[in-house]
């Protein structure tokens, strides 16, 4: 009884079929467009989403015999979505999670005093990243497309409700706790919408999905809107959570790392939120209908991606892959620091005003101490966040689990084990982030029984450990004399 998984990220659709065995019997994938109308600025074109989920899900289905019994949607989370309740079409573009347009707003409410309850409520810092400043900006800048709104023919959502009233062909309007988690707009003790931050967000309540669990049945595809198919929908979970489920990562203390676009580094918490006062975020990991289970998390907006500006900005490569046996051609990056602070810093700097910065240029500098301070960059980011983890959550790390398209690159994995000092391992399957929603998915129609039968299969494919002395060698000191370069530049 195979599993459909869509995973609709921030640059692509990602579609695979999952066994019982959690083995992937097919994947299809399809880029869609990035948009940067203005500095700072990123948006997506809905309808080229959902146009790249059905070439994904076709390319997928193609190169299988199988037939799936159910799908699971997992999505890029903080992207602000609207559209017709009637057609399904999105009246403009969606702000991606990336997006910095909201900063004035953050620095007004943050002035007003509205922080302190907004993180009580939410778990979250008040940053342009989160859906719920984007829709405030919408507000106050779109007056028109928001009467759609109030009158109730516009909906609001994130990716993964918008996917589901496509697939679905306009008969639910759902979304799950994970990914209403991080809207802002959520009440995390309260396991509900919060009627005082949508008044603060000027957010109508009746706009929103309604919530349902992550795992089971919340809708039926419609076979005129999606491939011919009748499929019950059965798992909906954020990316860095359906990330952290597909991991196998049930246990409270259990981390992974995502290293995608950013990099994600999530701990499961169990049924109790852990509060954090030095820039890491309390979110819900997922609810498979028992309760809600939580996660401490930290976001790094930029890793990823920063690889992709190498390529797509400077040229420097021509494929993503290549950076590692470039950055393999020299010992070390020279002495060069970059800080990728291309959209601002996430966790735990949080400084929407920062900028990326390249410190320590010299004539020497070649594109290969760029290529190695790139996977550097990335390795130390990630060891901030687990820094902050262990001594100021109290949380033990004695492993990390790595998954997402940068953990093909043995040297990244390699420098990370250096820098936090705990070994890394990576699985056999590392899209982990859809093949966790293929196990909520499956995990609510029976295809999986329990937990248990899906940790089992989980499979090693290398574990890298950290080499003495590398830890404390006074690159990572560096590293932080380079953030402060960075911080506040647009301020």
């Amino acid at each position: 009884m195979p599993v459909l998984a869509i995973d609709a990220g921030t640059t692509g659709v990602t579609a695979l079929v999952v066994g019982s065995d959690g083995g992937v019997l097919a994947r299809g994938y399809r880029e869609f467009a990035q948009l940067f109308p203005r500095p700072g600025w990123v948006e997506h074109e809905p309808e080229d989403i959902w146009t790249a989920t059905l070439a994904a899900c076709r390319e997928a289905l193609g190169r299988t015999d199988r037939t799936p019994s159910c799908v699971g949607i997992t999505d890029q989370r903080e992207t602000a979505v609207v559209w017709d309740r009637r057609t399904g079409r999105a009246p403009r573009p969606a702000i991606v999670w990336q997006d910095r347009r909201t900063t004035g707003i953050c620095d007004r409410l943050r002035a007003a005093g509205h922080e302190p309850r907004i993180a009580e409520l939410t778990g979250l810092r008040l940053d342009p990243y989160f859906t719920g400043t984007k829709f405030c900006w919408l507000a106050a800048e779109e007056p028109r497309l928001w009467d759609g709104v109030r009158d109730g023919s516009l909906a609001l959502g994130t990716v993964d409700s918008y996917l589901v009233h496509r697939l679905t062909g306009g008969a639910a309007h759902v979304t799950d706790p994970s990914n209403a988690s991080r809207t802002l707009l959520y009440d995390l003790a309260a396991g509900d919408w919060s009627d005082e931050l949508c008044e603060l967000f000027q957010v109508p309540r009746s706009a929103l999905p309604d919530l349902v669990p992550s795992s089971g049945v919340v809708g039926t595809t419609d076979p005129d809107a999606f491939l011919g198919l009748a499929l019950p929908i059965a798992g909906i979970a954020g990316d860095q959570q359906a990330a952290l489920f597909g991991q196998a990562c049930f246990t409270p203390g259990t981390s992974k790392c995502t290293y995608g676009t950013g990099s994600f580094v999530l701990t499961n918490t169990g049924t109790t939120p852990v509060r954090s006062q030095a820039g890491l975020l309390t979110t819900v990991a997922w609810d498979v209908g028992d309760g809600l289970v939580y996660a401490l998390e930290g976001s790094i907006f930029v890793t990823g991606a920063a690889v992709q500006w190498l390529r797509d900005g400077l040229g420097l490569i021509d494929s993503a892959a290549e950076i590692e046996g470039l950055a393999r051609t020299v010992p070390d990056s020279g002495d060069l620091v970059f800080v990728p602070a291309l959209t601002g810093m996430g966790a735990p700097h949080w400084d929407p005003h920062a900028r990326g910065t390249i410190v320590g240029i010299t004539r020497g500098t070649t594109r290969a101490h760029l290529a190695r301070a790139t996977l550097e960059a990335i390795a130390f980011e990630v060891r901030d966040v687990v820094d902050v983890m262990v001594s100021e959550a109290g949380l033990a790390v004695p492993e990390l689990s790595a998954d997402g398209g940068a953990s093909a690159n043995d040297l990244l994995l390699q420098l990370q084990a250096d820098q936090l000092g705990v070994p890394v391992r990576r699985p056999r399957v590392t899209e982990t982030t859809a093949l966790g929603a293929a196990f909520l998915a499956g995990l609510g129609t029976g295809v999986w029984a329990g937990q248990d039968e899906l940790a089992a299969t989980w499979a090693l494919d290398r574990r890298f450990e950290p080499e003495d002395g590398r830890r404390d060698d006074g690159r990572h000191d560096r590293w932080r004399e380079a953030l402060d370069r960075a911080r506040q530049w647009t301020s």
